[in-house]
């Protein structure tokens, strides 16, 4: 028996008290978005874009909440030690804002950052301007505007700049079967703010998360996301952002959780001179898998992208590549580079990537290519002729292979985060952390 029926019932059953219920406005968005959802159904393989990653057993799985989970605020105090004292923090717990947990500090004048069931409440027009909608968004994320239950609102306020990074912290714990959560950053014109977005736990089976990200002119957001969550897990997000003219995004994925974890990410240059940077890293093992799938549009001139994945794949796992960039026919003297390079750890893991241009306008720089292969013979020669052993040497190259996405990531301390997760994924990783 298929379990669309029941995902509409569940969205009919919660409708009443999600966040924003009596403005009008969202309940149409709701109720169009569930409609969407029930028509399209979980991605198959028969889609193009989920032919490696189908999420039909979704159709018939029933979910429930895993039994055990660390407690928030110990899971919280752990990630909040590697992190200097300044920063600020919003804490959410099963897909609920937990005021209790969260830290803002002093935040200058113009930042607003909060839970999104607030900003409902006390600013619903700048909400509905970056709600988004579903009318083209595929069924998972269609699933998530029909029934996110709270995500983080960030505004910052023309030419203000947020020194400290801001923390949206998504922990998992037993009570919840499934959340959904959807953030929104709107940064008008001139202004700055690193995000970080930590997924931790071992809560909800399932989670949608849908990041949307308005850049207006000359605004600099760095968006960095750090998914470590436990391996029974299925994580499905969206990273949509537009840039105005000037204006610079850049989007850090380091995936090393979850037994599935789809990351779609996108943005669109809908003013000249955009700058762009998407980088990431993805460790799996076992027989999890990982996707990631994204979508640079040059729309208008003058646009430069960077984009740069690796991937660590190992046991019986499977590591997904699709990156498309499109360059508009106004969109001349565009200079867009796009790489993709997975390292297979083990004689049956598998890795695809698929890096692809499509370019209608004749003045351009771009280029693009991919890698899949196994540890470089000569280089592990290398090493070992200078006394290292063959498994530390292997440890080495692999550390080295991934640790050149971290280096990309500019501020330090997340920096130094995303290399202690690398290395707490690697075998033989303590190892090398003392050698740091």
């Amino acid at each position: 028996m298929s379990t669309i029926d029941a995902w509409v019932a569940r969205q009919r059953e919660r409708a009443s008290q999600l966040p924003g219920a009596a403005l009008p406005w969202l309940a149409r968005r709701r109720a169009d978005a569930i409609a969407r959802f029930a028509d399209l159904g979980w991605p198959t393989s028969r889609l193009e874009g989920w032919r490696h990653t189908s999420l039909a057993f979704l159709d018939q799985q029933a979910l429930a909440a895993p039994e055990f989970a660390p407690h928030p605020a110990f899971a919280l105090a752990t990630l909040r030690a590697a992190f200097d004292e300044g920063d600020h923090w919003l804490v959410f717990v099963d897909g609920r804002f937990a005021p209790a947990l969260s830290v803002t500090g002093m935040l200058p004048a113009g930042v607003k950052a909060g839970a999104l069931s607030e900003a409902l409440n006390s600013a619903p027009d700048a909400a509905e301007a970056a709600f988004g909608s579903a009318d083209d968004s595929v069924s998972p994320y269609a699933l998530n505007l029909a029934l996110c239950s709270d995500g983080a609102f960030v505004h910052l306020a023309r030419g203000t700049a947020l020194e400290q990074p801001l923390h949206l912290v998504f922990i998992g714990a037993t009570g919840a079967a499934d959340t959904h959560l959807r953030n929104l950053i709107v940064a008008d014109a001139n202004s700055e703010a690193t995000v970080v977005e930590h997924h931790v736990g071992g809560g909800a089976t399932l989670g949608t998360i849908v990041t949307r990200v308005q850049a207006a002119q000359d605004a600099r957001i760095t968006h960095v996301k750090l998914q470590q969550q436990d391996a029974q897990a299925i994580h499905l997000a969206q990273i949509e952002a537009e840039q105005a003219r000037g204006a610079y995004f850049a989007s850090h994925s380091l995936s090393f959780g979850a037994r599935l974890a789809r990351n779609d990410i996108r943005t669109r240059f809908a003013g000249e001179g955009c700058e762009t940077l998407f980088n990431g890293l993805y460790h799996v093992d076992g027989r999890r898998h990982v996707d990631h799938h994204t979508l640079i549009e040059h729309a208008r001139p003058l646009g430069t992208s960077r984009e740069y994945y690796r991937g660590l794949v190992d046991g019986n796992a499977r590591g997904v590549f699709a990156g498309r960039i499109i360059v508009a026919q106004d969109a001349q003297r565009t200079d867009a580079i796009q790489r993709c390079d997975n390292l297979l750890l083990s004689r049956l893991a598998e890795a695809d990537a698929r890096p692809e241009l499509e370019i209608y306008a004749d003045d351009v720089k771009c280029a693009h290519g991919a890698t899949v292969g196994q540890i470089d013979e000569d280089a592990l020669f290398y090493l070992r002729a200078r006394g290292i052993d063959t498994d530390h040497a292997r440890q080495l190259l692999t550390y080295a292979f991934a640790a050149e996405v971290i280096e990309r990531i500019a501020h330090a301390a997340v920096r130094k985060r995303g290399r202690g997760l690398l290395l707490s994924s690697l075998p033989g990783g303590a190892r090398m952390e003392a050698l740091q």
